[in-house]
């Protein structure tokens, strides 16, 4: 698979996820002003062990049965692929029944760990519980369907996956809103019931995808059964040895994808008690909320990218490792890595000084003091979540994967031991400190041994890195002033039709000024070839 090819896959999911992520964050907006803070918690606490419990039911299967589809597809044996898919979608429906009945019947049990006292706030241990049961349903049928979407990775097609992406987004969040509206408004419901249905939405959206997937299966049915006609390669595994090897594919696979999770299970079991200990258990749920639900919507913005990137250079990175073209395998990490270095880092740094304005705009300006400052600080670790997923990817892709279960643990470890002291220290950024210093340790690891392995050199990224920092400070400082000068006529921090202008026009003037400053030095178009055409236009 060609350079260009990879980043034609890459920038189809990276649209289809970052329109699903974009979706993800829109919807959160009338989301909050229906549920509010404490709804927006207790939808927080269900999606965490969720989230763990999904990526331990699929065991990593769906990812590697593309990076093993992509790898026999290459060696010219296709039928060894169709196997594996079989008997991963047999897997995918067993272990997904069998976590439903963990989570379903434990919910009550989890609900006690995550907070110290039904005083804490309006969120009582019940109403943990019944949204913790409620969402369990999805983990019947999300495993099956997600292992379709690797098959077709595998294939190098990313057009099931995108749309089925966006589909189960699309009917997921009209079952949200239209189902919490119902109920507080014209039922006149409590809100803890409202968020029950929302997390149940995960299971409706799930069902949507699936009938995609279907659509496309029976669509690519011919094509694939042609291949299997005109395959001359048969290594004609048997089921032990194909087992043994997706074991070997799905560990680190399912490790990775637990990250994010994990590190929020941490927040999840020592914020409220760590609040609670220096006197400020009465604002918990308000960042709470701030940190894991609607200011994670808005840092994942950028991190969507590493999403994408991380899903369509497997197969690439597969394909290239197993046929030992070292000269293009250098060159698509060097390449996933700028892309993810030119486009996340400048949001980042932009995020940081507009995070009053953006979450202010996004959720409203209720306790926005507290909310946009804790925002700022997350910012940042946007880029450490979107270069772990990379660099993870990376090292799934040179068959160093167990590796990430080494700098996963050790980052985790680090969240463990240091959370509860930093938010002693530093209040609730103290949750975001740690996690950003637990992503940092792991991020590190992962560069680390990928320069051992495979003796990659990061010069071209550093080098491109550099002029990406300079044309991203003079940004700041264009959106800094442009926020600054608007601010003497517009009372952004009170009015909240100001707060969007100030925002709307700062994004407009930061981006401007960044991408002439990449286009003018060609920056933009050795990262991302001709796609920049388009920009010709604007900066001719």
């Amino acid at each position: 698979m060609s350079t260009q090819n990879m980043i034609r896959g890459t920038m189809l999911l990276t649209v289809a996820t970052f329109l699903s992520k974009f979706l993800g964050m829109i919807y959160v907006i009338p989301f909050n002003a229906i549920i509010g803070t404490d709804g927006g918690t207790l939808y927080s606490f269900a999606y965490t062990p969720y989230n763990i419990l999904l990526s331990i039911s699929t065991v990593g299967v769906p990812l590697a049965v593309s990076k093993f589809v992509a790898k026999y597809n290459s060696l010219g044996d296709y039928a060894t692929g169709l196997r594996v898919y079989r008997y991963g979608l047999m897997m995918m429906l067993g272990t997904g029944i069998v976590t439903f009945l963990a989570l379903f019947f434990s919910a009550e049990w989890f609900a006690g760990l995550m907070i110290s006292s039904d005083e804490a706030s309006s969120i009582s241990v019940a109403d943990i519980a019944m949204v913790l049961r409620m969402i369990s349903f999805a983990l019947i049928i999300i495993p099956a369907m997600s292992i379709s979407r690797g098959f077709f990775q595998g294939y190098h097609s990313m057009g099931p996956t995108a749309v089925s992406t966006v589909i189960e987004q699309i009917v997921r969040i009209i079952f949200v809103l239209g189902a919490s509206y119902i109920i507080i408004y014209v039922m006149n419901g409590e809100i803890a019931t409202a968020v029950g249905f929302a997390t149940f939405a995960a299971f409706i959206g799930a069902v949507a995808s699936c009938l995609v997937l279907a659509y496309y299966w029976r669509k690519r049915k011919p094509y694939i059964d042609q291949q299997l006609r005109a395959q001359t390669t048969s290594y004609d595994l048997p089921i032990k040895s194909i087992a043994k090897e997706m074991i070997v594919y799905a560990i680190p696979f399912v490790i990775v994808g637990l990250a994010t999770p994990l590190y929020q299970l941490v927040d999840q079991f020592t914020f409220e008690r760590a609040m609670r200990a220096i006197g400020e258990s009465d604002v918990f749920t308000i960042y709470y909320a701030a940190i894991n639900l609607y200011g994670h919507k808005i840092i994942l913005i950028p991190v969507t990218l590493a999403t994408g990137m991380s899903a369509a250079i497997i197969p690439a990175l597969t394909k290239s490792f197993t046929e030992n073209d070292q000269a293009g395998l250098s060159e698509q990490i060097n390449k996933a890595l700028q892309i993810i270095v030119v486009l996340v880092i400048p949001a980042c740094i932009g995020l940081v000084v507009l995070s009053d304005v953006a979450y202010g705009a996004l959720y409203g300006l209720n306790n926005i003091d507290l909310t946009g400052h804790v925002l700022a600080w997350y910012g940042p670790v946007a880029l450490l979540f979107a270069l772990f997923t990379v660099s993870a990817a990376i090292l799934q892709g040179i068959n160093k994967q167990s590796f990430a279960v080494i700098s996963l643990t050790s980052g985790l470890l680090v969240k463990v031991i240091f959370n509860m002291s930093l938010i002693h220290t530093f209040g609730a950024k103290g949750a975001v400190l740690g996690t950003g210093l637990a992503v940092g340790v792991a991020v590190v690891l992962n560069l680390w041994k990928m320069k051992q392995s495979i003796g990659f050199s990061f010069k071209p990224t550093l080098k491109i890195t550099v002029l990406v920092l300079i044309f991203s400070a003079i940004m700041f400082l264009a959106v800094w002033l442009t926020k600054f000068v608007l601010g003497l006529f517009l009372n952004y921090s009170e009015v909240h039709l100001y707060t969007v202008i100030v925002l709307g026009l700062s994004v407009l003037v930061g981006a401007y000024v960044y991408l002439w400053l990449s286009y003018k030095s060609t920056l933009l178009e050795k990262v991302l070839g001709e796609r920049t055409n388009i920009l010709r236009k604007i900066f001719r």
